[in-house]
Protein backbone atom coordinates (compact mmCIF):
# COMPACT_ATOMS: atom_id res chain seq x y z
CA UNK A 1 0.00 0.00 0.00
CA UNK A 2 1.16 3.20 -1.02
CA UNK A 3 0.19 6.76 0.38
CA UNK A 4 0.51 9.99 -1.69
CA UNK A 5 1.15 12.56 1.22
CA UNK A 6 3.60 15.21 -0.66
CA UNK A 7 3.35 16.66 -4.25
CA UNK A 8 1.60 20.08 -5.74
CA UNK A 9 -1.30 21.36 -7.06
CA UNK A 10 -1.70 21.20 -11.07
CA UNK A 11 -1.94 25.15 -11.93
CA UNK A 12 -0.07 26.14 -14.90
CA UNK A 13 1.50 23.33 -16.88
CA UNK A 14 -1.67 21.07 -17.61
CA UNK A 15 -4.74 21.75 -20.07
CA UNK A 16 -7.69 22.48 -17.16
CA UNK A 17 -11.12 21.98 -17.87
CA UNK A 18 -13.75 24.41 -18.47
CA UNK A 19 -16.49 24.96 -16.01
CA UNK A 20 -20.30 24.22 -17.81
CA UNK A 21 -23.30 24.96 -16.94
CA UNK A 22 -26.44 22.48 -16.86
CA UNK A 23 -30.10 23.28 -17.65
CA UNK A 24 -30.87 23.36 -14.33
CA UNK A 25 -27.81 26.25 -13.96
CA UNK A 26 -29.52 27.94 -16.84
CA UNK A 27 -32.93 28.11 -15.42
CA UNK A 28 -31.74 29.05 -12.03
CA UNK A 29 -29.99 31.85 -14.13
CA UNK A 30 -33.21 33.66 -14.45
CA UNK A 31 -34.27 33.82 -10.72
CA UNK A 32 -31.56 35.15 -8.95
CA UNK A 33 -29.21 38.23 -9.65
CA UNK A 34 -27.38 37.97 -12.63
CA UNK A 35 -24.25 40.09 -11.22
CA UNK A 36 -24.53 37.09 -8.24
CA UNK A 37 -24.51 34.49 -10.76
CA UNK A 38 -21.80 36.22 -13.01
CA UNK A 39 -19.48 36.10 -10.22
CA UNK A 40 -19.98 32.21 -9.29
CA UNK A 41 -19.08 31.61 -13.07
CA UNK A 42 -16.00 33.18 -12.80
CA UNK A 43 -15.12 32.19 -9.33
CA UNK A 44 -15.02 28.69 -11.42
CA UNK A 45 -13.97 29.32 -14.45
CA UNK A 46 -10.83 30.67 -12.63
CA UNK A 47 -10.57 27.33 -10.15
CA UNK A 48 -11.06 25.09 -13.04
CA UNK A 49 -8.25 26.74 -15.42
CA UNK A 50 -5.33 26.85 -12.61
CA UNK A 51 -6.19 30.41 -11.80
CA UNK A 52 -6.37 30.09 -8.02
CA UNK A 53 -5.37 33.80 -7.80
CA UNK A 54 -8.11 35.29 -10.11
CA UNK A 55 -10.53 32.91 -8.46
CA UNK A 56 -9.21 34.09 -4.55
CA UNK A 57 -9.95 37.53 -5.59
CA UNK A 58 -13.94 37.12 -6.44
CA UNK A 59 -14.20 35.96 -2.33
CA UNK A 60 -14.10 38.24 0.51
CA UNK A 61 -10.91 36.64 1.92
CA UNK A 62 -8.68 36.40 -0.78
CA UNK A 63 -4.79 35.61 0.65
CA UNK A 64 -6.96 32.70 2.74
CA UNK A 65 -8.79 31.24 -0.28
CA UNK A 66 -5.77 31.47 -2.68
CA UNK A 67 -3.85 29.74 -0.01
CA UNK A 68 -6.50 26.79 0.74
CA UNK A 69 -7.23 26.55 -3.37
CA UNK A 70 -3.76 25.87 -4.10
CA UNK A 71 -3.30 23.24 -0.87
CA UNK A 72 -6.69 21.77 -1.35
CA UNK A 73 -5.21 19.14 -3.99
CA UNK A 74 -1.68 18.51 -2.72
CA UNK A 75 -0.99 15.13 -2.53
CA UNK A 76 -3.92 14.08 -4.24
CA UNK A 77 -2.49 14.02 -8.01
CA UNK A 78 -5.93 15.71 -9.68
CA UNK A 79 -5.56 16.47 -13.29
CA UNK A 80 -8.39 19.00 -15.08
CA UNK A 81 -10.95 19.23 -13.13
CA UNK A 82 -14.32 20.23 -14.15
CA UNK A 83 -16.90 21.81 -12.30
CA UNK A 84 -20.96 22.06 -13.27
CA UNK A 85 -23.04 24.67 -12.07
CA UNK A 86 -26.63 23.47 -11.26
CA UNK A 87 -28.96 25.95 -9.59
CA UNK A 88 -29.20 28.90 -7.79
CA UNK A 89 -31.23 29.70 -4.73
CA UNK A 90 -31.90 33.05 -3.07
CA UNK A 91 -34.20 32.33 0.13
CA UNK A 92 -33.61 35.43 2.04
CA UNK A 93 -33.27 37.93 -0.74
CA UNK A 94 -30.07 38.83 0.45
CA UNK A 95 -27.40 36.01 -0.65
CA UNK A 96 -27.66 33.55 -3.11
CA UNK A 97 -26.38 30.02 -3.35
CA UNK A 98 -25.27 28.57 -6.18
CA UNK A 99 -24.91 24.34 -6.41
CA UNK A 100 -22.57 22.92 -8.47
CA UNK A 101 -20.86 19.44 -9.32
CA UNK A 102 -16.99 18.53 -8.95
CA UNK A 103 -15.33 16.16 -11.00
CA UNK A 104 -11.32 15.76 -10.02
CA UNK A 105 -9.90 13.07 -12.08
CA UNK A 106 -7.40 11.05 -9.91
CA UNK A 107 -4.35 10.69 -11.78
CA UNK A 108 -4.22 6.79 -12.99
CA UNK A 109 -7.49 5.81 -11.20
CA UNK A 110 -10.54 7.16 -11.93
CA UNK A 111 -12.47 10.49 -11.02
CA UNK A 112 -13.42 11.68 -7.46
CA UNK A 113 -17.44 13.61 -8.07
CA UNK A 114 -18.74 15.31 -5.17
CA UNK A 115 -21.10 18.22 -4.83
CA UNK A 116 -20.95 21.39 -3.00
CA UNK A 117 -22.63 25.21 -3.23
CA UNK A 118 -20.99 28.62 -3.49
CA UNK A 119 -22.64 31.03 -1.01
CA UNK A 120 -22.48 34.83 -2.56
CA UNK A 121 -22.89 38.03 -0.68
CA UNK A 122 -23.84 41.46 -1.83
CA UNK A 123 -21.30 43.84 -0.78
CA UNK A 124 -21.97 47.39 -0.42
CA UNK A 125 -18.41 49.24 0.76
CA UNK A 126 -14.96 49.18 -0.09
CA UNK A 127 -13.44 47.58 3.54
CA UNK A 128 -10.47 45.71 3.64
CA UNK A 129 -10.12 42.54 2.58
CA UNK A 130 -10.95 41.31 5.91
CA UNK A 131 -8.33 38.32 5.93
CA UNK A 132 -7.01 38.14 9.42
CA UNK A 133 -6.22 34.62 8.93
CA UNK A 134 -4.20 31.90 6.95
CA UNK A 135 -4.26 28.94 5.49
CA UNK A 136 -1.66 26.26 5.68
CA UNK A 137 -1.42 22.44 5.52
CA UNK A 138 -2.64 19.95 2.45
CA UNK A 139 -6.22 21.15 1.61
CA UNK A 140 -5.76 24.37 3.62
CA UNK A 141 -6.70 25.12 6.92
CA UNK A 142 -8.82 28.08 8.35
CA UNK A 143 -8.26 29.58 11.69
CA UNK A 144 -9.86 32.22 11.39
CA UNK A 145 -12.97 33.51 13.38
CA UNK A 146 -13.79 36.95 12.09
CA UNK A 147 -11.62 38.00 8.85
CA UNK A 148 -14.74 37.72 6.78
CA UNK A 149 -16.53 40.54 8.31
CA UNK A 150 -14.60 43.03 6.42
CA UNK A 151 -15.33 41.49 3.15
CA UNK A 152 -13.56 43.72 0.10
CA UNK A 153 -16.84 44.89 -2.08
CA UNK A 154 -16.92 44.66 -5.71
CA UNK A 155 -18.77 43.37 -8.64
CA UNK A 156 -17.24 40.24 -10.03
CA UNK A 157 -13.70 41.53 -8.64
CA UNK A 158 -14.18 45.11 -7.17
CA UNK A 159 -16.39 48.33 -6.96
CA UNK A 160 -19.75 49.05 -5.12
CA UNK A 161 -22.74 47.01 -4.98
CA UNK A 162 -21.51 44.02 -6.14
CA UNK A 163 -20.79 40.46 -5.28
CA UNK A 164 -18.40 37.96 -3.51
CA UNK A 165 -17.72 34.50 -2.66
CA UNK A 166 -18.34 34.39 0.77
CA UNK A 167 -15.44 32.20 1.82
CA UNK A 168 -15.24 28.94 3.75
CA UNK A 169 -13.61 26.25 3.81
CA UNK A 170 -16.70 23.69 3.35
CA UNK A 171 -17.57 25.59 -0.14
CA UNK A 172 -14.13 23.53 -1.51
CA UNK A 173 -15.65 20.42 -0.57
CA UNK A 174 -18.40 20.35 2.47
CA UNK A 175 -16.16 17.75 4.30
CA UNK A 176 -13.16 19.95 4.71
CA UNK A 177 -13.02 21.68 7.80
CA UNK A 178 -10.20 23.10 10.26
CA UNK A 179 -10.49 19.44 11.49
CA UNK A 180 -10.17 17.22 9.18
CA UNK A 181 -8.48 17.20 5.41
CA UNK A 182 -7.91 14.62 2.40
CA UNK A 183 -5.60 11.96 1.86
CA UNK A 184 -4.90 9.79 -1.80
CA UNK A 185 -4.22 6.47 -0.89
CA UNK A 186 -2.64 4.24 -3.89
CA UNK A 187 -3.15 0.35 -3.30
CA UNK A 188 -1.01 -2.73 -3.83
CA UNK A 189 -2.22 -5.93 -5.07
CA UNK A 190 -5.58 -6.91 -4.93
CA UNK A 191 -7.73 -7.27 -1.48
CA UNK A 192 -8.67 -10.57 0.30
CA UNK A 193 -12.44 -11.53 -0.38
CA UNK A 194 -14.36 -13.65 1.83
CA UNK A 195 -17.43 -14.70 1.69
CA UNK A 196 -20.26 -14.80 5.01
CA UNK A 197 -18.83 -17.65 6.93
CA UNK A 198 -15.01 -16.55 6.29
CA UNK A 199 -14.50 -18.56 3.34
CA UNK A 200 -11.80 -17.33 0.29
CA UNK A 201 -13.12 -15.52 -3.23
CA UNK A 202 -11.45 -15.10 -6.05
CA UNK A 203 -11.76 -13.71 -9.25
CA UNK A 204 -10.44 -16.49 -10.92
CA UNK A 205 -12.83 -19.18 -9.01
CA UNK A 206 -15.94 -16.58 -8.85
CA UNK A 207 -15.57 -13.53 -11.88
CA UNK A 208 -19.22 -12.65 -11.53
CA UNK A 209 -18.49 -11.32 -7.86
CA UNK A 210 -14.67 -9.89 -8.96
CA UNK A 211 -16.96 -7.59 -11.55
CA UNK A 212 -19.65 -6.76 -8.66
CA UNK A 213 -16.98 -5.30 -6.15
CA UNK A 214 -15.58 -3.33 -8.82
CA UNK A 215 -12.10 -5.44 -8.87
CA UNK A 216 -12.62 -7.11 -12.79
CA UNK A 217 -9.51 -6.29 -15.12
CA UNK A 218 -6.75 -5.79 -12.59
CA UNK A 219 -7.95 -2.10 -12.69
CA UNK A 220 -5.27 -0.16 -10.38
CA UNK A 221 -6.83 0.33 -6.36
CA UNK A 222 -7.02 3.27 -4.32
CA UNK A 223 -8.81 5.84 -2.32
CA UNK A 224 -9.66 9.31 -1.67
CA UNK A 225 -9.91 9.49 2.65
CA UNK A 226 -10.90 11.76 4.73
CA UNK A 227 -8.63 12.03 7.77
CA UNK A 228 -8.24 14.18 11.43
CA UNK A 229 -5.46 16.88 10.92
CA UNK A 230 -4.24 16.55 14.15
CA UNK A 231 -3.95 12.45 14.15
CA UNK A 232 -4.12 11.36 10.99
CA UNK A 233 -6.95 9.34 12.08
CA UNK A 234 -9.99 8.24 8.94
CA UNK A 235 -12.76 9.59 9.81
CA UNK A 236 -14.01 7.69 5.60
CA UNK A 237 -13.32 7.48 2.63
CA UNK A 238 -14.95 9.80 0.09
CA UNK A 239 -13.81 7.88 -3.24
CA UNK A 240 -12.79 4.68 -4.13
CA UNK A 241 -11.57 3.00 -7.13
CA UNK A 242 -10.81 -0.45 -8.31
CA UNK A 243 -12.51 -2.35 -6.12
CA UNK A 244 -13.62 -1.92 -2.22
CA UNK A 245 -11.32 -2.57 0.92
CA UNK A 246 -11.72 -3.18 4.18
CA UNK A 247 -10.31 -1.34 7.22
CA UNK A 248 -8.96 -4.05 8.58
CA UNK A 249 -8.43 -7.13 7.45
CA UNK A 250 -10.60 -8.52 4.02
CA UNK A 251 -13.38 -7.46 2.30
CA UNK A 252 -16.03 -8.79 3.90
CA UNK A 253 -19.05 -9.79 1.50
CA UNK A 254 -22.81 -11.35 1.95
CA UNK A 255 -22.29 -14.38 -0.53
CA UNK A 256 -22.88 -17.60 0.35
CA UNK A 257 -20.25 -19.87 -1.32
CA UNK A 258 -22.73 -23.39 -1.48
CA UNK A 259 -25.78 -20.35 -3.91
CA UNK A 260 -22.99 -18.77 -5.35
CA UNK A 261 -21.44 -22.53 -6.95
CA UNK A 262 -24.88 -23.12 -7.71
CA UNK A 263 -25.59 -19.82 -9.83
CA UNK A 264 -22.27 -20.07 -11.42
CA UNK A 265 -23.27 -23.94 -12.57
CA UNK A 266 -26.94 -23.23 -13.57
CA UNK A 267 -25.37 -19.86 -15.65
CA UNK A 268 -22.82 -21.43 -17.54
CA UNK A 269 -25.13 -24.31 -18.40
CA UNK A 270 -28.46 -22.73 -19.50
CA UNK A 271 -27.67 -19.13 -20.78
CA UNK A 272 -25.91 -20.68 -23.66
CA UNK A 273 -23.61 -17.87 -24.40
CA UNK A 274 -26.57 -15.51 -24.26
CA UNK A 275 -25.96 -12.47 -21.77
CA UNK A 276 -27.71 -12.71 -18.55
CA UNK A 277 -27.47 -11.42 -15.17
CA UNK A 278 -29.00 -12.99 -11.45
CA UNK A 279 -29.21 -12.31 -8.17
CA UNK A 280 -30.83 -14.32 -4.78
CA UNK A 281 -30.57 -12.55 -1.79
CA UNK A 282 -31.97 -13.46 1.76
CA UNK A 283 -35.60 -12.01 2.48
CA UNK A 284 -34.98 -11.96 6.28
CA UNK A 285 -32.11 -8.98 5.30
CA UNK A 286 -31.39 -8.63 2.20
CA UNK A 287 -27.89 -9.89 2.44
CA UNK A 288 -27.06 -11.09 -1.42
CA UNK A 289 -26.15 -14.53 -1.31
CA UNK A 290 -25.10 -14.90 -5.18
CA UNK A 291 -24.20 -13.11 -8.29
CA UNK A 292 -23.96 -14.32 -11.18
CA UNK A 293 -23.36 -12.82 -14.75
CA UNK A 294 -22.85 -14.29 -18.32
CA UNK A 295 -20.44 -13.72 -19.90
CA UNK A 296 -18.85 -14.62 -15.90
CA UNK A 297 -16.53 -11.56 -15.91
CA UNK A 298 -17.97 -9.75 -18.10
CA UNK A 299 -20.13 -6.53 -17.68
CA UNK A 300 -22.57 -6.64 -14.50
CA UNK A 301 -25.73 -6.88 -15.65
CA UNK A 302 -27.17 -8.36 -12.40
CA UNK A 303 -26.17 -5.08 -10.53
CA UNK A 304 -25.79 -2.47 -13.32
CA UNK A 305 -28.40 -3.63 -16.33
CA UNK A 306 -30.92 -1.36 -17.26
CA UNK A 307 -33.91 -3.60 -18.50
CA UNK A 308 -37.56 -3.14 -18.90
CA UNK A 309 -38.78 -5.74 -15.57
CA UNK A 310 -41.54 -7.20 -18.26
CA UNK A 311 -44.39 -9.03 -16.25
CA UNK A 312 -42.69 -9.82 -13.19
CA UNK A 313 -43.50 -5.85 -12.60
CA UNK A 314 -47.29 -7.23 -12.50
CA UNK A 315 -46.11 -7.86 -9.09
CA UNK A 316 -45.50 -4.33 -7.74
CA UNK A 317 -48.56 -3.37 -9.83
CA UNK A 318 -51.01 -6.22 -8.12
CA UNK A 319 -49.90 -5.00 -4.93
CA UNK A 320 -50.42 -1.43 -5.68
CA UNK A 321 -54.26 -2.63 -6.95
CA UNK A 322 -54.65 -4.85 -4.13
CA UNK A 323 -53.69 -1.85 -1.21
CA UNK A 324 -56.55 0.25 -3.34
CA UNK A 325 -58.54 -2.33 -3.13
CA UNK A 326 -59.32 -1.62 -6.68
CA UNK A 327 -59.71 -5.47 -7.63
CA UNK A 328 -59.88 -8.80 -5.98
CA UNK A 329 -58.60 -12.06 -7.50
CA UNK A 330 -61.53 -13.36 -7.81
CA UNK A 331 -63.06 -10.40 -10.15
CA UNK A 332 -63.19 -10.65 -13.71
CA UNK A 333 -61.31 -8.83 -15.55
CA UNK A 334 -61.67 -9.89 -19.26
CA UNK A 335 -58.28 -10.70 -20.81
CA UNK A 336 -58.68 -10.36 -25.02
CA UNK A 337 -56.03 -10.35 -27.40
CA UNK A 338 -55.47 -6.93 -27.92
CA UNK A 339 -56.29 -3.60 -26.59
CA UNK A 340 -55.32 -0.21 -28.09
CA UNK A 341 -54.90 2.72 -25.86
CA UNK A 342 -52.87 5.07 -28.04
CA UNK A 343 -51.01 1.88 -29.40
CA UNK A 344 -52.04 -1.56 -29.57
CA UNK A 345 -51.06 -4.21 -26.80
CA UNK A 346 -51.40 -7.62 -27.24
CA UNK A 347 -50.40 -10.70 -24.90
CA UNK A 348 -47.79 -12.98 -25.52
CA UNK A 349 -48.51 -14.95 -28.47
CA UNK A 350 -51.64 -12.95 -28.96
CA UNK A 351 -53.17 -15.27 -26.29
CA UNK A 352 -56.30 -14.72 -24.51
CA UNK A 353 -59.29 -15.83 -21.91
CA UNK A 354 -62.05 -14.83 -21.91
CA UNK A 355 -64.23 -14.18 -18.88
CA UNK A 356 -60.92 -14.46 -16.65
CA UNK A 357 -60.90 -13.86 -13.72
CA UNK A 358 -57.92 -11.53 -12.30
CA UNK A 359 -55.85 -14.68 -10.38
CA UNK A 360 -56.75 -15.89 -14.23
CA UNK A 361 -54.70 -13.14 -15.94
CA UNK A 362 -51.84 -12.84 -13.04
CA UNK A 363 -50.66 -16.35 -13.17
CA UNK A 364 -51.08 -16.75 -16.87
CA UNK A 365 -49.76 -13.29 -17.43
CA UNK A 366 -52.22 -10.95 -18.94
CA UNK A 367 -51.12 -7.83 -20.56
CA UNK A 368 -54.20 -6.75 -21.75
CA UNK A 369 -55.93 -7.27 -18.66
CA UNK A 370 -53.71 -5.22 -16.61
CA UNK A 371 -54.41 -2.67 -19.45
CA UNK A 372 -57.70 -2.32 -18.96
CA UNK A 373 -57.13 -1.28 -14.85
CA UNK A 374 -55.54 1.70 -15.80
CA UNK A 375 -58.15 3.92 -14.43
CA UNK A 376 -57.52 2.20 -10.87
CA UNK A 377 -54.74 3.95 -10.39
CA UNK A 378 -53.89 7.70 -10.59
CA UNK A 379 -51.05 8.39 -12.83
CA UNK A 380 -48.23 8.72 -10.44
CA UNK A 381 -49.22 5.88 -8.23
CA UNK A 382 -47.44 3.30 -9.72
CA UNK A 383 -44.12 5.39 -9.25
CA UNK A 384 -45.06 6.68 -5.43
CA UNK A 385 -46.52 3.24 -4.46
CA UNK A 386 -42.74 1.56 -6.01
CA UNK A 387 -40.90 3.85 -3.86
CA UNK A 388 -42.72 3.99 -1.08
CA UNK A 389 -43.42 0.14 -0.67
CA UNK A 390 -40.36 -1.33 -2.65
CA UNK A 391 -37.49 1.37 -2.25
CA UNK A 392 -37.54 1.57 -6.16
CA UNK A 393 -36.43 4.81 -7.05
CA UNK A 394 -34.28 5.70 -3.71
CA UNK A 395 -30.81 5.53 -3.40
CA UNK A 396 -29.75 2.21 -2.27
CA UNK A 397 -26.26 1.59 -0.77
CA UNK A 398 -25.30 -2.11 -1.59
CA UNK A 399 -21.33 -1.42 -0.55
CA UNK A 400 -21.01 -1.71 -4.50
CA UNK A 401 -22.10 0.44 -7.23
CA UNK A 402 -25.38 -0.65 -8.03
CA UNK A 403 -28.58 0.78 -10.62
CA UNK A 404 -31.46 1.11 -8.08
CA UNK A 405 -34.49 0.89 -10.52
CA UNK A 406 -36.73 3.51 -12.27
CA UNK A 407 -39.89 3.99 -12.32
CA UNK A 408 -41.00 7.60 -14.39
CA UNK A 409 -44.25 8.94 -14.06
CA UNK A 410 -45.84 8.41 -17.25
CA UNK A 411 -46.35 10.92 -19.90
CA UNK A 412 -49.85 10.10 -20.92
CA UNK A 413 -52.09 6.82 -21.10
CA UNK A 414 -50.10 4.70 -23.59
CA UNK A 415 -46.85 5.02 -21.37
CA UNK A 416 -49.40 4.60 -18.11
CA UNK A 417 -50.21 1.46 -19.96
CA UNK A 418 -47.11 0.48 -20.68
CA UNK A 419 -45.83 0.58 -17.45
CA UNK A 420 -48.47 -1.44 -15.69
CA UNK A 421 -46.64 -4.74 -17.18
CA UNK A 422 -43.37 -3.87 -16.78
CA UNK A 423 -42.36 -1.75 -20.56
CA UNK A 424 -42.55 1.65 -21.37
CA UNK A 425 -39.59 3.42 -19.64
CA UNK A 426 -39.89 1.26 -16.81
CA UNK A 427 -36.21 0.28 -15.72
CA UNK A 428 -34.67 -2.72 -13.51
CA UNK A 429 -32.10 -5.78 -13.08
CA UNK A 430 -32.20 -8.60 -11.30
CA UNK A 431 -30.71 -6.85 -7.89
CA UNK A 432 -34.46 -4.43 -8.14
CA UNK A 433 -36.65 -7.36 -9.12
CA UNK A 434 -34.57 -10.06 -6.47
CA UNK A 435 -35.78 -7.06 -3.92
CA UNK A 436 -39.25 -6.24 -5.11
CA UNK A 437 -39.75 -10.19 -4.71
CA UNK A 438 -38.25 -10.26 -0.93
CA UNK A 439 -40.53 -7.29 -0.48
CA UNK A 440 -43.85 -9.02 -1.81
CA UNK A 441 -43.14 -12.21 -0.02
CA UNK A 442 -42.35 -10.99 3.45
CA UNK A 443 -44.32 -7.46 2.72
CA UNK A 444 -41.07 -5.26 3.94
CA UNK A 445 -38.07 -3.71 1.54
CA UNK A 446 -34.57 -4.77 3.20
CA UNK A 447 -31.86 -2.85 1.90
CA UNK A 448 -29.79 -4.85 -0.48
CA UNK A 449 -26.55 -5.83 0.53
CA UNK A 450 -23.22 -7.37 -0.74
CA UNK A 451 -20.44 -6.06 1.45
CA UNK A 452 -20.65 -5.94 5.33
CA UNK A 453 -20.61 -3.32 7.68
CA UNK A 454 -17.03 -2.89 8.86
CA UNK A 455 -15.04 -2.14 5.84
CA UNK A 456 -15.10 1.45 4.15
CA UNK A 457 -18.27 0.65 2.59
CA UNK A 458 -20.96 0.31 4.56
CA UNK A 459 -25.13 0.26 4.04
CA UNK A 460 -25.83 3.55 5.17
CA UNK A 461 -29.26 4.73 6.30
CA UNK A 462 -30.85 3.01 3.11
CA UNK A 463 -34.12 3.95 1.64
CA UNK A 464 -37.40 5.11 3.93
CA UNK A 465 -40.06 2.49 2.84
CA UNK A 466 -43.38 1.06 4.71
CA UNK A 467 -44.44 -2.27 5.09
CA UNK A 468 -47.03 -3.52 2.83
CA UNK A 469 -50.17 -4.65 4.60
CA UNK A 470 -50.11 -7.73 5.67
CA UNK A 471 -54.14 -8.99 3.53
CA UNK A 472 -51.74 -7.57 0.39
CA UNK A 473 -48.87 -9.89 1.13
CA UNK A 474 -50.81 -13.30 1.82
CA UNK A 475 -53.08 -12.95 -1.59
CA UNK A 476 -49.53 -11.86 -3.63
CA UNK A 477 -47.72 -15.18 -2.35
CA UNK A 478 -50.98 -17.10 -3.36
CA UNK A 479 -51.11 -15.58 -6.67
CA UNK A 480 -47.22 -16.59 -7.04
CA UNK A 481 -47.41 -19.90 -5.87
CA UNK A 482 -50.64 -20.54 -8.22
CA UNK A 483 -48.62 -19.19 -11.25
CA UNK A 484 -45.77 -22.17 -10.05
CA UNK A 485 -48.78 -24.79 -9.27
CA UNK A 486 -50.85 -23.69 -12.30
CA UNK A 487 -49.34 -21.14 -14.34
CA UNK A 488 -46.31 -19.94 -16.35
CA UNK A 489 -43.94 -20.76 -13.54
CA UNK A 490 -44.21 -25.03 -13.90
CA UNK A 491 -40.64 -24.80 -14.61
CA UNK A 492 -40.65 -24.57 -10.71
CA UNK A 493 -43.89 -27.26 -9.87
CA UNK A 494 -41.26 -30.58 -9.32
CA UNK A 495 -39.56 -28.36 -6.49
CA UNK A 496 -40.44 -29.03 -2.65
CA UNK A 497 -42.11 -26.16 -0.49
CA UNK A 498 -43.83 -23.21 -1.00
CA UNK A 499 -42.24 -21.80 -4.15
CA UNK A 500 -43.61 -18.99 -5.77
CA UNK A 501 -42.80 -17.10 -8.62
CA UNK A 502 -43.73 -15.39 -11.69
CA UNK A 503 -42.52 -14.98 -15.13
CA UNK A 504 -41.68 -11.83 -17.54
CA UNK A 505 -41.29 -11.73 -21.43
CA UNK A 506 -39.98 -7.78 -21.98
CA UNK A 507 -40.33 -6.84 -25.97
CA UNK A 508 -37.22 -5.00 -26.59
CA UNK A 509 -37.91 -4.21 -30.24
CA UNK A 510 -41.08 -4.76 -32.31
CA UNK A 511 -39.44 -7.57 -34.46
CA UNK A 512 -36.23 -8.74 -32.10
CA UNK A 513 -35.76 -11.46 -29.67
CA UNK A 514 -37.59 -10.81 -26.16
CA UNK A 515 -35.49 -10.67 -22.71
CA UNK A 516 -36.05 -13.64 -20.59
CA UNK A 517 -37.01 -12.93 -16.50
CA UNK A 518 -38.12 -15.36 -13.62
CA UNK A 519 -38.30 -14.18 -10.09
CA UNK A 520 -39.00 -16.57 -7.35
CA UNK A 521 -38.87 -17.11 -3.65
CA UNK A 522 -38.68 -19.94 -1.71
CA UNK A 523 -38.63 -20.06 2.52
CA UNK A 524 -35.14 -18.20 2.78
CA UNK A 525 -34.13 -16.02 -0.62
CA UNK A 526 -35.74 -14.52 -3.32
CA UNK A 527 -34.03 -15.03 -6.72
CA UNK A 528 -34.49 -13.16 -9.77
CA UNK A 529 -33.00 -14.01 -13.47
CA UNK A 530 -33.10 -11.84 -16.84
CA UNK A 531 -31.59 -13.95 -19.95
CA UNK A 532 -31.45 -11.77 -23.62
CA UNK A 533 -32.45 -13.11 -26.61
CA UNK A 534 -34.94 -15.38 -25.03
CA UNK A 535 -38.75 -16.34 -26.22
CA UNK A 536 -39.80 -16.37 -22.84
CA UNK A 537 -39.09 -15.77 -19.23
CA UNK A 538 -40.06 -19.73 -18.31
CA UNK A 539 -37.80 -21.09 -20.72
CA UNK A 540 -34.87 -18.97 -20.43
CA UNK A 541 -34.51 -17.87 -16.81
CA UNK A 542 -36.73 -20.29 -15.54
CA UNK A 543 -33.69 -23.24 -16.12
CA UNK A 544 -31.41 -21.29 -14.26
CA UNK A 545 -33.66 -20.52 -11.18
CA UNK A 546 -34.83 -23.81 -11.18
CA UNK A 547 -30.86 -25.59 -10.62
CA UNK A 548 -30.28 -23.13 -7.96
CA UNK A 549 -33.05 -23.44 -5.80
CA UNK A 550 -32.69 -27.45 -6.51
CA UNK A 551 -29.46 -27.10 -5.16
CA UNK A 552 -29.58 -25.06 -2.21
CA UNK A 553 -32.82 -27.15 -0.95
Amino acid sequence: MAVALAGAVVAGGGAWAAVGWDSGGESAAREADPEALRTARAFLDHWAAGELGKAAALTDAPERAETTLRNFTVGLDIERPAFTAQRAAAPDGAGVTVSFAAKLPVSGLGTWQYQSALPLIRTTDNGGDGDNGGASGDNGSDNSDSGDSGATAGKAGGGANGWKVRWELALVHPKLSEEAKFRLVREDGAPEVVDRDGGKLTGADHPSVAQALGMGGGKPRGAVQLIDRQTDEVRGTEARFGGPQAAQGPVRTTIDARVQRAAERAMERHARGRNAGLVALRIADGEVVAVANSPAGGFNRAFLGTYAPGSTMKVITTAALLAKDAVKPTDVVDCPKYLTVGKQFHNVETSEIRGATFREDFIHSCNTAFVSLRDKLGNGELTEFSSTYFGIGQEWTTGVPSFDGEVPVPGDETEKSAALFGQGKLRANPLVMASATATAASGRFQQPLLIRAGGDQRRGDGPTTKKLPGDVVTELRKLMRDTVTDGTAKVLADLPGEIGAKTGTAEVTAEGPNNGWLVAYDDEIAIACVVEGAQHGSDSAGPVIHDVLEAVQ
